[in-house]
């Protein structure tokens, strides 16, 4: 089959695009013709060494496809070949063809275009148990959601309002916070203007958000944090700025405000049945129409390392998606 490789860490533009082995059909596990692939911001730190999970060279970058069941190991009851999927993996997904454990496929809803589920399961499934199972949002409550034209800011956005939450998002020019807009936020404001944290106390009539979801770190940190209401919560989710906000526990303490780390990918051993449970009621929210998942471009496999770039230059909206044409 045909594959991006990483052959060694480093640069995006190291990647290859080769032919590879296809991958064995390991026990439970689910053997799926790729026929989009999503894009993620992790996808770049995996490739430069920099990832929660090292992976040692050759790999293929990729952590979320959609596609067709080719094949299933002995006792898989989950799904059957020929049924339409998508899955979340470790690493391989650019690529043809990928072997995924069973309880990391998802069979998808009826007419779920496969462009739209490749980019799903991540974005989706890091709002979800984020804003339900760590910071527990409530009906009512106000939610300040950063990065919120991007990947899973977008989701966000879409999963605050779902949840009942007054949304406030920002993003970085008038496109983006148009693209905000439409996924329902209730106020946006641009993350480049000055002021930006006495916009937010003014917005919430000096008091503060309850809830914040942060995606990028850097000073939208700072800026959050000091508008934050006490008693509230801080999800720190990424830090697509590049920059590693330091935070001022002195602030926390005085203002009672719980910072919560949130990695997505941990919760598959640190707590199954909640991660299962959201998936499931993901797909479920997929299937009735009330989600609607925003992909901006989409790009060849073999133009992985462009759509990457884009991806890390923050020119893009919502997902990336890569199509192998299969």
């Amino acid at each position: 089959m045909r594959a991006i490789v990483c052959r060694a860490l480093g640069d995006i533009d190291s990647l290859v695009f080769d032919d590879v082995p296809d991958p064995p059909l390991l026990d439970g596990g689910v053997r799926i013709a790729v026929e989009a692939a999503g894009i993620n911001f992790a996808d770049t730190l995996i490739i430069a060494g920099k990832y929660q999970i090292r992976v040692a060279p050759p790999f293929s970058p990729g952590f979320e496809v959609a596609g067709r069941v080719l094949e299933v190991a002995e006792g898989v009851s989950r799904c059957r070949p020929g049924d339409r999927v998508m899955a979340v993996i470790e690493c391989g997904g650019f690529a043809e063809e990928v072997v995924a454990p069973q309880d990391c496929v998802f069979v998808l809803p009826a007419g779920v275009d496969p462009v739209v589920a490749a980019g799903f399961p991540i974005a989706y499934g890091t709002s979800h148990l984020a804003l339900t199972f760590k910071a527990g949002l409530r009906p009512g409550e106000t939610l300040l959601v950063h990065g919120a034209a991007g990947g899973v800011g977008l989701t966000a956005v879409e999963i605050g309002k779902r949840l009942g939450a007054r949304v406030i998002a920002t993003a970085g020019g008038a496109a983006k916070l148009a693209v905000a807009t439409a996924a329902g936020a209730d106020v946006v404001l641009d993350s480049r203007s000055e002021g930006l944290r006495d916009a937010i106390r003014t917005l919430t009539d000096g008091r503060g958000v309850d809830v914040v979801y942060d995606p990028v770190g850097g000073p939208l940190f700072e800026a959050s944090l000091r508008a934050t209401a006490g008693d509230g919560r801080i999800l720190l989710v990424g830090f697509a700025s590049g920059e590693v906000p330091q935070i001022p526990a002195n602030i926390l303490l005085v203002k009672n405000i719980t910072a919560i780390g949130f990695y997505w990918g941990a919760y598959r051993t640190l707590a199954p049945e909640a991660m299962k449970a959201s998936c499931e009621e993901l797909v479920r929210w997929l299937g009735e129409g009330s989600l609607h998942p925003h992909v901006s471009q989409t790009f060849p496999l073999e133009d992985a390392a462009q759509a990457l770039h884009a991806l890390k230059a923050r020119k893009t909206t919502g997902k990336v998606v890569l199509l192998t044409g299969r």
